[in-house]
């Protein structure tokens, strides 16, 4: 793993989640972004879930060898983020700050409860996995 680089760890069932993916853009001087599914096995989810961090709970961003978590993890990605399109520049102002990232991000984990429960898609359980 390129230490530039950066990771975005996300839940490939949930239609916000995907949605939210397919519009961010990273600005070319930070690094390339990589989208990880949770729903996959992978190196990076092994350490999120090291960490005892619940992606049930909060989308994770690796980068330069940190996770950021929940609001911390929007924070940085929008902060690494282009203004460029509309969708950029509503998550700019929504989710720049730290103030508006601990605002408003707990109401978007509520709207992706709501939609995972509403189209019957379980939780990833990376947590209690790692207890099995």
């Amino acid at each position: 793993m390129d230490k530039d680089d950066i990771w975005l760890v996300y839940d490939g069932e949930c239609p916000v989640c995907k949605s939210y993916c397919k519009y961010i853009r990273i600005r070319d001087a930070v690094g390339r972004l990589h989208l990880i599914d949770a729903r996959q096995p992978s190196e990076v989810l092994d350490e999120i879930t090291a960490a005892g961090l619940d992606i049930d709970q909060g989308m994770v961003v690796k980068f330069n060898n940190t996770l950021y978590y929940g609001a911390d993890a929007i924070q940085i990605l929008t902060l690494l983020s282009t203004r460029f399109g509309i969708f950029n520049r509503i998550n700019y102002l929504f989710f720049s700050s730290k103030a508006g990232a601990k605002l408003f991000y707990p109401l978007g984990k509520a709207i992706r409860t709501l939609l995972l429960k509403v189209l019957g898609i379980k939780y990833i359980d990376n947590l209690k996995q790692k207890n099995d």
